[in-house]
C-alpha cells in the first residue's frame, strides 16, 4: 500500500503497483493515448534509479509532494518535453541529458512522439548521502553542490548527445541480471563524478527552450494536418491557421517534434498507409489517397524512402509474416496438446 501511495505521488492517479520486491518497484500507467512502465531501482539512500518504457502521450506528476528533489533524466530513444511555471518548455532528443529540480515547477512529462525510452537518476537532497565519500573514497561529490552548479540559475542545464554521455548510459540499458544491483551503484557513482567535473555552458544552446504560444502552435498545426491528411497544405496556409509567421512555425515545430513539417508528416503518412496496408483490402491507389498522395509514383517513392519497400511489397511482405506467425502459433498449440 506504502508503495502504491508513493507511486500515486509521483506520477499521478493513473498508476498501478504490478510488482514490487527488494530490488525495485514496477509500475504501470495507462489513459486513453496509451501505456508505459516505470520501474525504480534504489541505489543508495535517497537515490532511485528509474527506467521508462512510454508509449503514451503524457502523464501528470502535478502531485508529487517532494520540494527538494535533483532529477539526472537521459533520453535513450524518442522524445520528450517538460514544462516549467517560468513559462519555457524543454526538449531532450535521442542521447540528450538534462539535469533538473523538482521544485521548478515541471507539471508533467509530455511525449511528442507517444514514443519515450530513458533513464532518470532521482536525488533526494534531504535524505541522501551530503558527501558520496561515505560510499566510495575520493569521490568527493555534493548532490547539494550539484543542483547549485546546474540548477542556480535557470532551474536545468541540458548537455546534447555526445560520446562521455554515451558511454555513461549505454550500459545502463543492458545490465546483467547476475550484477545489476552493483553495477547500477557504480554507474550512478560514475554519473555523478563526471558531473562533478562538467563545466556548465549553454551559450551554444540555441532554441533548445519554448514559449508556450511557440509549443501551442506547433501542436496545433500538427494536430490540424492529421485530422486533414488526405489534403495538400502548404507551411504558409498552416502558418496562417495557426496565426504564426512561417519562420516561427518551422522553428518550433521542430523543437517540438525533432523533425521538419515535410519529415514529419512523411513518416506519419507512411506509418498510416503501413497500417492500412496490412489490415485492409483497400487498392493501393485508394490508400495513397486517403494519405494525401494523388500521384501513384510519388506514393510509391515515399513508401521507398521511409519503408525500404515499394506498398505492393510492404503488403506482400506483412501477409507472408502474418501467415508464418499464424503458422507458428498453430505449431505451438498443437505441440503443446
Amino acid at each position: 500500500m506504502v508503495a502504491a501511495i508513493k507511486g500515486n505521488r509521483l506520477y499521478g492517479d493513473n498508476v498501478e503497483l504490478i510488482n514490487r520486491d527488494s530490488e525495485c518497484a514496477v509500475y504501470k500507467i495507462a489513459d486513453e493515448t496509451g501505456d508505459g512502465i516505470i520501474t525504480s531501482y534504489p541505489v543508495f539512500n535517497g537515490i532511485n534509479l528509474v527506467y521508462y518504457d512510454m508509449h503514451m502521450q503524457s502523464f501528470g506528476i502535478s502531485s508529487f509532494q517532494g520540494d527538494n528533489i535533483l532529477q539526472i533524466n537521459h533520453c535513450q530513444e524518442g522524445r520528450i518535453e517538460y514544462e516549467f511555471n517560468n513559462g519555457e518548455y524543454l526538449y531532450l532528443a535521442k542521447g540528450d541529458l538534462s539535469v533538473q529540480k523538482k521544485c521548478s515547477g515541471c507539471k508533467y512529462s509530455y511525449f511528442p512522439l507517444s514514443h519515450y525510452h530513458g533513464i532518470s537518476v532521482m536525488i533526494d537532497l534531504e535524505k541522501s548521502p551530503k558527501c558520496l565519500s561515505c560510499i566510495l573514497d575520493d569521490v568527493m561529490v555534493s548532490p547539494e553542490k550539484l543542483c547549485k552548479k546546474f540548477c542556480g540559475n535557470k532551474f536545468y542545464t541540458v548537455m546534447r548527445e555526445n560520446e562521455s554521455i554515451e558511454h555513461i548510459f549505454s550500459e545502463l540499458y543492458s545490465v546483467p541480471e547476475n550484477i545489476k544491483k552493483g553495477y547500477q551503484k557504480v554507474k550512478v557513482l560514475e554519473l555523478m563524478l563526471f558531473l562533478r567535473g562538467t563545466e556548465v555552458d549553454n551559450s551554444n544552446d540555441k532554441h533548445i527552450y519554448f514559449t508556450k504560444a511557440q509549443v501551442t502552435a506547433a501542436k496545433q498545426a500538427k494536430k490540424y494536418l492529421i485530422k486533414h491528411l488526405d489534403e495538400r497544405i502548404t507551411v504558409a496556409d498552416l502558418a496562417n491557421i495557426v496565426e504564426v509567421s512561417q519562420t516561427t512555425l518551422k522553428m518550433c515545430f521542430k523543437g517540438v517534434y525533432g523533425e521538419s513539417i515535410y519529415a514529419y508528416m512523411k513518416n506519419y503518412k507512411m506509418q498510416k498507409a503501413a497500417a492500412l496496408l496490412k489490415t485492409t483490402d483497400e487498392s493501393v491507389l485508394d490508400i495513397a489517397s486517403a494519405v494525401g498522395y494523388n500521384n501513384g509514383s510519388k506514393f510509391a517513392s515515399a513508401s521507398k524512402s521511409v519503408m525500404k519497400a515499394t506498398p505492393n511489397e510492404y503488403r506482400k511482405s506483412a501477409v507472408q509474416t502474418e501467415h508464418y506467425l499464424s503458422k507458428q502459433s498453430r505449431h505451438n498449440y498443437y505441440s503443446a496438446v
